[in-house]
């Protein structure tokens, strides 16, 4: 018996050391998710409780981040289970088309130039918020938490291209929320303007 307290004592400092550190990263994913404060901590405190009685499962020396993130996010979705849908794009090269096309008008009305001169963290987490599910995870795990495809795709449990289509769509909807941010600030250009470098 006393080895059984002292592996679970093992086990609680090495979960103490691999797991807790990652807290806030995964309060961060939870809100992203939930959209609110105290549904994320909710997630927090299921997924940190999942985590400890999984702990036996999960290899010292690899990604805790990452298997954190995962369990949290299916803590989500069984929070969530009326609300759980799929929306999957198959032509990956339309939404870049699109993507491209909206970049362009950006560029032409002037919107990209001043977007580099305005506060862009209070619209960028705005808009962040307003994605829709699923792209919302998507975008936040590769683009806000700086996650690869490959990760991505295991923790949302969706194949690579999958998690392609979803930041198409995602980063394409961000586009617009700043495009129109841009405008309500003040700073959208009805007709481009006079460009010197155009060919006559």
């Amino acid at each position: 018996m006393a080895n059984t307290a002292a592996e679970r004592g093992a086990r609680d400092e090495s979960f103490k050391r691999e797991a807790l550190p990652w807290m806030d990263d995964v309060y961060r994913f939870a809100l992203s998710l939930t959209r609110d404060p105290s549904d994320a901590e909710d997630i927090v405190q299921e997924t940190y409780l999942r985590a400890y009685r999984s702990w036996h499962t999960f290899q010292l020396g690899s990604d805790a981040r990452r298997w954190l993130f995962t369990i949290c996010r299916n803590a989500f979705l069984r929070s969530r289970e009326r609300q759980r849908f799929e929306v999957e794009v198959e032509d990956g090269d339309a939404e870049a088309i699109a993507a491209a096309r909206i970049h362009q008008q950006m560029v032409d009305d002037g919107t990209d130039r001043l977007l580099t001169r305005l506060d862009l963290g209070p619209a960028l987490t705005k808009a962040l918020g307003e994605l829709d599910e699923p792209f919302r995870s998507a975008v936040v795990l590769v683009d806000v938490e700086d996650q690869s495809y490959e990760t991505a795709a295991e923790v949302l449990g969706v194949p690579i291209g999958t998690v392609r289509s979803r930041l198409f769509r995602g980063r394409r909807q961000l586009q617009e929320k700043l495009r129109e941010y841009a405008r309500d600030a003040g700073f959208g250009v009805s007709a481009p303007p006079q460009d010197v470098t155009s060919d006559a």
